[in-house]
């Protein structure tokens, strides 16, 4: 099934909040952003639920967070598709960055594959915080950072200083144009995400198209493309990335200016 899984799959068009909501319901997760993922940990534990006890959680480190650790969690995920016979190819150098592109797009492989064995149904027998803290007790041993608050359980009790809080030392409660003022407020909030996320989106699937288009193996090698590729997978916000970007593209098109002149001269020439 996991081979099956083409670029165009339907798995590819679906957005990042929902992947983001599938994790955090699934794994009981704070997860804010595709890129906290970037660690392989999430997707070890995706697969954890999905094939009980295949995944070794006590080898899996929540609290990775330099690619050295990182790569420790995806060989262990290697070994899990291995077992299971999957044959999607683990861009491991590239997730580890932590670009949001390619970590989205491998959630969103990872949830059309999960949904595919299990219907996209829950497993209600599996507890993701259990499971975690079994593989915990191993890493605490080693000294392991405290993991961190977008990797650690969402339903955390409230804190009891809160419990004794008596009618009159807690707050005045508001008022009826108060409550109307912030439900406006909110209203609005929400439009203005909603519009935001559209247009996000929006220009997401634009770079997507871009990236499949050079990833073309007809069209990889060309200067334009290769100089298109150097801004897409620009690492921050280098300002001189497109400097570069150009400067590539003038060096190479100036090679080949002068390979054509130098042709034409030979058969002039002759």
């Amino acid at each position: 099934m996991a081979a099956s899984i083409g670029i165009m799959d339907s798995a590819y068009f679906v957005g990042r909040n929902e992947i983001l909501t599938w994790i955090n319901d699934r794994l009981h997760l704070n997860l804010s952003r595709v890129e906290e993922a970037a660690s392989g940990a999430v997707q070890c534990q995706m697969l954890d639920m999905t094939f009980p006890g295949v995944v070794p959680m006590h080898k899996v480190n929540f609290d990775a967070k330099n690619e050295y650790d990182m790569i420790q969690n995806y060989k262990v995920l290697q070994d899990v598709f291995n077992k299971l016979k999957i044959t999607k190819p683990l861009e491991i150098n590239r997730l580890v960055k932590g670009r949001p592109l390619d970590n989205l797009e491998f959630l969103q492989w990872l949830k059309r594959f999960c949904d595919s064995i299990n219907g996209g149904i829950m497993n209600e027998n599996y507890n993701p915080v259990e499971r975690r803290s079994k593989g915990g007790k191993e890493r605490s041993v080693k000294g392991s950072n405290k993991m961190p608050k977008s990797l650690q359980t969402n339903n955390t009790p409230p804190n009891s200083t809160s419990v004794g809080l008596t009618k009159a030392s807690g707050p005045k409660p508001a008022t009826t144009a108060q409550v109307q003022a912030l439900s406006k407020e909110i209203t609005d909030l929400k439009v203005s995400y909603d519009l935001l996320g559209k247009e996000r989106d929006f220009y997401f699937s634009k770079l997507r198209d871009v990236e499949l288009l050079c990833q073309t193996p007809e069209l990889e090698d060309l200067p334009i493309v290769v100089a298109v590729k150097k801004i897409l997978y620009a690492t921050d916000a280098n300002e001189s990335a497109l400097e570069d970007a150009q400067e590539y593209l003038n060096q190479s098109l100036g090679v080949e200016a002068e390979d054509e002149g130098n042709g034409e001269q030979e058969q002039d020439d002759y």
